[in-house]
């Protein structure tokens, strides 16, 4: 063991998590650093490498809008668990618990009668100070009095070993996610441990939060019903509608929210999804108009409604405010609880929790002042060496100051800012905050980092419950003062031990009766169709451009150039019509002028249509994939959602001069994981209208390729070779199983066009898409398209193979021809019914 803390630094002014004074290893780690001290250094560096690949495969995300990688930046967890003794953490629940009741309470009061503003208990200057005092929102009523519905405590520990507040996080706490993914990631990597250690869970405390909101949005449902007469009131088993909303996907934590919003079974919803109409919220569905009852979000106070709040924000719903105020819809949390992030508050907590809860408060906060008050004032600038300055107010956008880091000419200036608007400014004290041990990837060894603490309650009928564990954060680089992951900090999973086995047993029962048993999604936002819609597209888009490559790279490898001009002109061109290749210049008069490429032109442009980030190319369009699926994550399975981020990974890997060589290789990869997710399509979704839609866009993204294929195709000379045809469509297999032969134009035209049984053929498309098209018409009303591919698919079976499937032949031309508007029209009719939503 002694060979694993030959690192490990002891610092005297800060608490140890790991470690005693006297240097013994504390009795929760002991089995812990037992096990590592008895396994070989392979082992846990396999352990290291299975945390990066689960992260890096799973697609865990977030977002430093400073960092080149954007939305692809990998979460940053460290292997080792951050360990909590049950009894040290009954102490600190208990003290959560009491803490989220007095902000609670607090809150209640400052938007509904300002006893404490009248009292004094609080300075009337602090409140209507602060930006995030919502005027609009005074006077809004709370199902049970709870306005904080989710709270978010940071917590750090000071060199005595005590815990402190270091912040409260009220508006829309955000990391829950995070620390559930955690613990997926980490639990498996140490099973064993994780299981005689024995671990709580965390599933309670979130189906705590669904089951709370659930029934404080069948309140809200109830209401509503009252209200108008065309919302039907829920039966006894039937669910409110409870939506996460989102400020959308280039928000730092959207992969966060989308996993959160899947694992808890919340539609997730961005402003424009939802609409306020009599008072009440909606979303927009594919069935129409459907009543929001209750809404977790994770959109900042004043962008929630632009109507009352903000004008200037895109990202809310006009009118939230209103209904919010009506009482017909539950908003967790309230709006206008930014304010109780304000850090000039907590000077004033002991004080406002002996005269609300009649109790002395069990987590003291960092010493904080105020500089709004005169005595404070002079206090921090005759102590300013010792303490960090901050802003008291969001609006007021600065980082915070060391006193200990100023030279004479800046502390001079600090406290001139200071006594001009001191209002506007905390002073903290500084602590320096206990390290923990994480695992030093480079040294093989134990290494230390100063860590915080972030624990989330959620409140329920009987109370607050606290989720046993959290999101541990590690300081990273030399300063070990500022512990936050937009600065690239590390998490950790925090593991809290129990005495016992302990299962979990819900706190709110329901019965659920056979009328109430779901078989459809009825909740299918309008954007949430157009992503599965494109996503269907893009899914074989990428396929046939994969496939066209690695055709085009074949011909240009095997065959010289004398030898592949028959069949060559036809690939340039498919190459061309998918932005692949440049067209032919033309002159004045628009003729074509043929450009003569040589060998290593064409393999430039061949390796740069798989590899570069420009339009067009198989890289952006494989990034196009990948970003609509990021934005139906809670749609998609781990599974296929794990394949998506490989191979979206995959491209930002590449050679830095790849080569046709290394071009097949990914071009092979990527067409293997686009037939994993074809499988995937078809095995694993279950098939509602959401589903529907995606294979629509998958059978209009096919059709048009075929069309455009064989149009080409039919005007190759007669002598060309077909089985380059075959292999694009993948029905080579199919074909050389039937006939044994060279391929001829009549069995290839009747595999590619009318073998019902190929799934690869036309006449599969038009089936699949008459079908789906036609239950989705029988739904919410037929718009003609359906009816139109009939007509096609009609026509197609009516042909004579031997008149028909030849080369030349008008009639097969001309209904190529009409199939490709076809599928144009029935997609732009599909957006203007249902993608571009007006109001049904």
């Amino acid at each position: 063991m002694s060979l694993l803390l030959t690192s490990y630094p002891r610092q005297p002014d800060r608490h140890d998590e790991l470690l005693t004074e006297t240097g013994e290893p504390r009795q929760h780690w002991q089995a812990l650093l037992e096990m590592l001290a008895m396994e070989a250094p392979a082992e846990m560096r396999e352990r290291a490498e299975s945390v990066r690949r689960q992260v890096r495969e799973n697609g865990v995300t977030y977002n430093v809008y400073a960092d080149t990688k954007g939305l692809q930046r990998p979460w940053d967890l460290d292997v080792l668990p951050f360990i909590l003794p049950h009894e040290e953490w009954a102490g600190i629940e208990s003290a959560i618990i009491q803490r989220a009741q007095l902000l609670n309470s607090i809150l209640l009061d400052v938007y509904g009668e300002q006893q404490l503003l009248q009292q004094e208990q609080l300075p009337p200057s602090l409140i209507h100070g602060h930006a995030g005092f919502l005027r609009p929102c005074h006077g809004i009523r709370h199902p049970d009095d709870i306005a904080l519905h989710f709270y978010a405590v940071d917590l750090a520990r000071s060199p005595d070993g005590s815990w402190w507040v270091v912040a409260d996080r009220t508006q829309a706490p955000s990391g829950a996610g995070y620390a559930l993914e955690n613990r997926t990631v980490i639990a498996s990597v140490f099973p064993d441990l994780f299981r005689d250690l024995n671990i709580q869970r965390l599933s309670g405390f979130f189906n705590s939060l669904r089951d709370s909101l659930n029934h404080w949005g069948r309140e809200c449902a109830q209401r509503q019903s009252a209200l108008d007469a065309r919302i039907a009131p829920l039966s006894v088993g039937e669910q409110p509608l409870t939506v996460l909303l989102t400020p959308g996907p280039y928000n730092e934590t959207y992969h966060e929210q989308s996993y959160l919003a899947g694992y808890l079974g919340f539609p997730l919803v961005q402003g424009n999804d939802l609409t306020v109409r009599n008072g009440v919220v909606w979303l927009k569905t594919l069935s129409g108009l459907k009543p929001v009852h209750a809404i977790l979000r994770r959109l900042d106070d004043d962008f929630c409604d632009p109507l009352e709040l903000n004008a200037d924000s895109v990202l809310g719903v006009a009118g939230l405010t209103d209904a919010a105020r009506r009482g017909n819809v539950l908003i967790a949390n309230s709006l206008g609880s930014n304010l109780l992030q304000s850090g000039a508050l907590l000077g004033f907590l002991p004080g406002l929790c002996e005269r609300l809860l009649g109790q002395p408060l069990q987590m003291p906060s960092v010493a904080t002042w105020w500089c709004g008050e005169p005595l404070a004032l002079q206090s921090v600038i005759a102590n300013l060496d010792t303490l960090v300055i901050k802003p008291a107010f969001p609006q007021i956008q600065e980082r915070p100051i060391f006193g200990a880091d100023l030279d004479a000419e800046a502390r001079a200036a600090l406290i001139e800012k200071l006594r001009q608007a001191p209002q506007n400014y905390i002073a903290q004290e500084m602590v320096n905050i206990s390290q923990a041990p994480v695992w030093d990837g480079h040294g093989q060894q134990v290494s230390a980092r100063a860590v915080g603490l972030r624990v989330y309650a959620c409140a329920t009928p009987q109370g607050y419950v606290v989720m046993p564990g959290g999101l541990t954060r590690v300081a990273t680089g030399l300063d070990n003062r500022v512990i936050t992951m937009q600065r690239g900090g590390t998490s950790k999973d925090t593991w809290v031990t129990a005495p016992h086995s302990m299962a979990y047993r819900s706190l709110i029962r329901h019965t659920t009766s056979s009328r109430d048993l779901v078989r459809s999604d009825a909740f299918l936002s309008s954007r949430m169709v157009e992503n599965l819609f494109w996503f269907g597209r893009y899914a074989v888009r990428n396929h046939h451009i994969a496939r066209l490559l690695r055709t085009a790279i074949h011909y240009l490898l095997e065959f010289s150039p004398e030898h592949r001009a028959v069949e060559w002109p036809t690939v340039q061109q498919l190459c061309v019509w998918y932005g692949l290749m440049p067209p032919d210049e033309e002159d004045d008069l628009g003729h074509a002028i043929p450009t003569t490429l040589s060998d290593e032109d064409i393999e430039a442009l061949l390796v740069a249509a798989v590899y570069d980030s420009g339009a067009n190319t198989l890289a952006s369009n494989v990034q196009h994939f990948f970003h609509l699926a990021f934005k139906l994550r809670e749609r998609l399975s781990d599974d296929n959602w794990r394949m998506i981020n490989q191979m979206s990974q995959r491209f930002g890997q590449g050679h830095a001069e790849p080569t046709l060589s290394d071009a097949l290789e990914q071009l092979d990869e990527t067409t293997l994981g686009l037939v994993t997710l074809a499988g995937f399509t078809l095995d694993g979704m279950t098939r509602d209208h959401g589903w529907r839609f995606l294979s629509i866009g998958r059978r209009i993204e096919r059709l048009q390729f075929l069309c455009i294929l064989l149009l080409r195709a039919l005007a190759m000379p007669v002598q060309a070779n077909l089985d380059w045809l075959l292999e694009l469509t993948d029905s080579i297999v199919t074909y050389r199983a039937r006939y044994s032969a060279q391929p001829e134009w009549l069995p290839v035209l009747d595999l590619l066009l009318m073998d019902e049984n190929n799934p690869n053929a036309m006449v599969f498309q038009l089936k699949g898409l008459a079908k789906y098209l036609g239950q989705i018409g029988a739904t919410y009303s037929s718009g003609g398209e359906a009816e139109r591919i009939s007509e096609l698919l009609t026509q197609l079976r009516g042909f004579d193979p031997d008149a028909t499937l030849c080369q030349g032949n008008i009639q097969l031309i001309n209904w190529l021809n009409a199939t490709y508007q076809a599928s144009l029209q029935v997609s732009n009719q599909l957006n203007l019914r249902f993608f571009s939503y007006s109001g049904r």
